[in-house]
């Protein structure tokens, strides 16, 4: 039986959640931002090292708050199943500051309030835009030594519009789940 590994896609409105995603499943970029209202599943598989893994990738809209307990997971919509996911991908624009501080507070909020068992789900950031790179706010090393280590988080910059890095982030990702 192959297990299915459940992956959330967090980060604020317009930072390019979506557009990573089509890009790894379609190999599709959109110039056009249409903002993300619900959450959306798709349920890829994908073969690594020969072995046929099932995803289950949850893009979320931007939430205000990461649900404290499964009643708030449940009665909120738009974050059902948010709490038992296998890894969590922040993802934040490297041209906006606010994003940065938005996945900060988010990944503070997940570790917080963890459902009991999961302590080691992996959380990857991802500076998303690097196409953008004269546009960027703080700088990568700065961003980098914050996340690795004293957060212990991955850290992988990319560019969903030219496809830069989005196989090596899920890549990455799957390794972090123990698919390598």
């Amino acid at each position: 039986m192959v297990a299915t590994f459940k992956i959330a896609v967090l980060g604020a409105q317009g930072v390019g959640k979506s557009a990573i995603v089509r890009q790894f499943l379609y190999n599709e970029f959109s110039e056009v931002c249409v903002p993300t209202t619900a959450r959306r599943v798709y349920l890829p598989a994908v073969v690594m090292n020969g072995h046929v893994h099932d995803l289950q990738i949850m893009d979320f809209p931007p939430i205000t708050a990461f649900p404290v307990n499964t009643l708030q997971e449940w009665a909120d919509v738009c974050c059902r199943g948010l709490r038992s996911v296998h890894a969590y991908v922040l993802v934040y624009d490297i041209c906006c500051f606010d994003s940065f501080e938005y996945i900060k507070t988010i990944r503070q909020q997940i570790l917080e309030t963890r459902v009991i068992g999961t302590s080691e789900t992996p959380i990857i950031i991802v500076g998303n835009k690097r196409d953008l790179q004269r546009g960027r706010v703080i700088p990568r090393w700065n961003v980098s030594n914050l996340v690795k280590k004293t957060w212990k988080c991955g850290y992988i910059e990319c560019s969903a519009k030219y496809n830069w890095h989005i196989l090596l982030l899920f890549s990455e990702l799957l390794k972090s789940v123990g698919c390598a």
